[in-house]
């Protein structure tokens, strides 16, 4: 039997549902936050409003931005000026995976009446933004040659306290001057800032433990340099896009007499390389492209000597999970030159694909798995998994790493030699 709401009470129902509901209005907004691309502008002259919404939550989230902002601007005499800021795309329906952000910004024209110093807000948002419209720049350009006081009293602080906090008790530099402090500080060497700028992570990088057939180590590190690094106002360009890298790889016997290397494989390379040359409108798929030569060798003499050169082009197609997750198809697809007489027949081993699938979690597990068909059913596969170690009673940095060989070229030396199916278990600091 239906249940019958007394009309009172319906009424009270219904107040406290809109109540709810404007309560979740507000929570879908609690992660947006809103500031100006500048601090100071002449009336008249366009700015933007520049909008972020970070997913903190367990699923993924939706964010559907107006495409028009009401801006309310208040001058220190109280006079209330309201305009509208047109949005600077047109997507407008954003998924936002979890631990995730989106970005949005409007175009907003400071009011021709507008002087001083205006309190900005946006109608329906708890935000509040700040320009000072004298177009003279103070805020952002004039340095403050004033003491530091007590807010209370007004009264100047020691200034012994003041320089405990490494500012001077005197005066302050501009905010835009204070703002490039956050950048990382130089070191007094010009060279090595440059280096350090420049340099990140490749391929992964880790340190393993094997005990099949005989007790060995395998081990890999990699990184890359950018060459060209654009302005921070312009957008990359096609030279801002190539990277010089290294990668070395070594196999070591830990049973032998005196403990020694089995083979170790330097692998310079050049290369140009871009994270997203297109993006779906939702931001779920997303396609990135690397492209470049590379040259492998082990550096033996004689018959012990090995030296492949190739250039590859390797797509990668991206996938990213309501989750937090994204998975990435990434075939390496080579062509090879100037192999040396002892390895004439390698692409009968390694054949000209490599396939690379990947899944990784954010803040979680991270699983590969490459594949490459050589001639004859000549197969190889390799398995990697990394679980950070923040996440286990370590607390530390780094991840358990664990890998699964199986086929050929496990070193260059051996590329025509079927390795016995190894696992390896040690650290990972780049999966």
């Amino acid at each position: 039997m239906p249940r019958i709401v007394h009309p009172r009470r319906a009424r009270h129902l219904g107040g406290i549902a809109a109540l709810l509901s404007a309560a979740a209005a507000f929570n879908a907004h609690a992660d947006i936050s809103y500031k100006l691309d500048r601090a100071s502008a002449p009336p008249g002259t366009n700015v933007h409003v520049q909008a972020v919404y970070f997913n903190d939550s367990e699923t993924g989230g939706r964010w559907q931005p107006p495409r028009d902002l009401v801006l309310q601007w208040r001058s220190p005499s109280g006079a209330v000026v309201r305009s509208l800021a047109h949005a600077d795309s047109d997507e407008l329906d954003i998924n936002v995976p979890v631990n995730n952000f989106a970005r949005m910004s409007w175009t907003a024209v400071v009011p021709a009446s507008a002087t001083g110093l205006q309190a900005v807000s946006i109608e329906g948002e708890p935000a509040m933004m700040a320009l000072d419209a004298s177009g003279i720049g103070a805020i952002a350009s004039k340095p403050a040659d004033v003491p530091v006081v007590d807010a209370r009293t007004g009264k100047p602080l020691p200034p012994a306290e003041v320089q405990a906090t490494g500012v001077s008790p005197d005066g302050g530099p501009a905010p835009t001057q204070a703002a490039n402090t956050a950048a990382p500080q130089p070191t007094g060497n010009p060279a090595f800032d440059r280096l350090r700028a420049g340099l990140s992570e490749y391929e992964p990088t880790y340190f393993d433990l094997r005990t099949r057939d005989s007790t060995t180590a395998k081990f890999q590190f990699s990184f890359k340099y950018r060459l060209f690094t654009p302005n921070r106002d312009e957008h990359p360009g096609f030279l801002d896009h190539l990277y010089l890298a290294y990668t070395q790889t070594s196999v070591w016997d830990l049973q032998g007499d005196s403990w020694p290397f089995i083979d170790t494989t330097f692998n310079p390379s050049l290369f140009w390389q871009s994270d997203k040359i297109w993006q779906s409108k939702n931001n779920d798929w997303s396609l990135g492209l690397t492209s470049g030569v590379e040259h492998a060798s082990n550096g033996k003499a004689g018959d012990d000597s090995r030296s492949v050169n190739d250039a590859f082009v390797q797509p990668a197609l991206n996938y990213r999970f309501d989750g937090g997750s994204t998975l990435t198809f990434a075939p390496r697809i080579k062509g090879y030159f100037a192999l040396e007489d002892q390895n004439r027949d390698y692409t009968d081993y390694t054949g000209w694909v490599d396939y690379h699938l990947r899944w990784a979690q954010d803040n979680g597990l991270v699983a590969s798995v490459m594949y490459r068909q050589g001639a004859s059913s000549r197969r190889t596969a390799q398995l990697d998994l990394a679980w950070p170690l923040k996440r286990t009673f370590l607390n530390m940095n780094g991840y358990l790493h664990l890998q699964y060989f199986n086929g050929y070229g496990d070193t260059l030396l051996a590329y025509n030699q079927r390795q016995t199916s190894q696992i390896g278990i040690g650290l990972s600091l780049v999966p």
